[in-house]
């Protein structure tokens, strides 16, 4: 038997939801996670730090008792964000982070940005301010190929944006392909990324080959193998700029069991199992913890955790469940396709 032990992680890209949902998921992370930036993209979105400050009360109104966990809040950027409004927000502690969705491009991004012209005065003040800027990078224009939206929005928004405020601090989110990892290898500074489990493991063909598979439909979507390896290969490299998202992001089955499924990977409840297989496959079990519990951190700026926790593999494999019952709903489990047999230690 074998253990390993690291700090305890944190998760820099997570969907709580809201309501019977929140309650029903949040602690598969708090289990593990000491913190993790959560997304705004609620309904109504979280545009304001009122909102910010409200929605984290009741994040922490639903925690599983005994257990101590950090939500790191972000701001949706509108077109009609208030730069005041940013800056106090994170003048208080509460913002840690502002999350660009392009108008269109993943669940509950209508209220996104759809001219970034009239996002730049709140821009600036990030720049000015050191607050980083979370982007979801597709382009949403409809003669561009689903799988090319990444590329186009590195090229067309993301490099143009860098070049006129090159003091922003960004972070792209959910890397998904070569191409964003290239560009993040390329950076001088100010430029990171998260990558997500699922991105590590699954490639299109989970989706589509021997019929649609809906519960590994998420979007940035899927790539080709030589996307999936690269992010592999940045991931467990060590290179400080690349740190743990899991982008874990629940929908209840009817809603992705349909003929209009919805974007979302749920894996909080094993990704550490995930990570520690891939690490292992990879022979980084000795990076994982950077990827996981350091490097984030730092981008970040804010300390390691203290505390620690411990993953075993055990002779037989884990026995994760297929769905986690909600007051909301079913939601389906991440399945990697794989036997898991580390597990983290209670």
């Amino acid at each position: 038997m074998q253990t390993i032990t690291i700090r305890r992680p944190d998760d820099w890209h997570l969907h709580l939801r809201d309501g019977e949902m929140l309650k029903g998921v949040i602690g598969d992370t708090s289990r593990h996670f000491a913190r993790a930036i959560i997304m705004p993209n609620l309904v109504p979105p979280v545009v304001t730090t009122a909102d910010a400050s409200a929605y984290r009360e009741r994040i922490l109104a639903a925690l599983p008792v005994g257990d101590r966990f950090k939500p790191l809040m972000t701001l949706y950027l509108t077109e009609h964000t208030d730069p005041d409004d940013v800056q106090a927000g994170k003048e208080s502690g509460l913002i840690t982070a502002v999350k660009l969705y392009p108008a269109g491009a993943t669940t509950n991004s209508h209220s996104g940005v759809r001219d970034m012209d009239k996002a730049m005065p709140v821009l600036e003040r990030m720049a000015e301010i050191g607050l980083p800027l979370c982007v979801h990078g597709e382009v949403t224009t409809s003669e561009v190929d689903i799988f090319d939206r990444e590329a186009v929005f590195i090229e067309s928004v993301l490099d143009p944006l860098r070049r006129r405020l090159p003091e922003l601090r960004v972070t792209m989110e959910h890397v998904t392909t070569k191409d964003g990892i290239d560009y993040i290898s390329e950076s001088k500074a100010n430029l990171a990324g998260s990558i997500t489990t699922h991105h590590l493991i699954i490639n299109r063909n989970a989706i589509l080959v021997g019929g649609i598979r809906p519960h590994y439909y998420c979007l940035p979507v899927a790539k080709r193998e030589h996307h999936r390896l690269a992010l592999r290969a940045a991931a467990t490299s060590g290179d400080t700029r690349f740190f743990l998202g899991t982008d874990s992001a629940p929908h209840i089955d009817p809603l992705k069991e349909c003929a209009c499924g919805c974007a979302g990977i749920y894996s909080s409840i094993n990704t550490m199992s995930c990570l520690a297989h891939v690490f292992e496959q990879e022979d980084a079990l000795d990076r994982l913890e950077a990827f996981t519990s350091l490097n984030g951190q730092a981008w970040y700026g804010l300390p390691a955790n203290e505390e620690t926790i411990r993953l075993v593999r055990r002779e037989t494999p884990v026995a994760f469940p297929a769905k986690v019952e909600t007051g909301a709903g079913p939601v389906t489990v991440f399945d990697p396709m794989f036997p898991l047999f580390w597990e983290v230690a209670a």
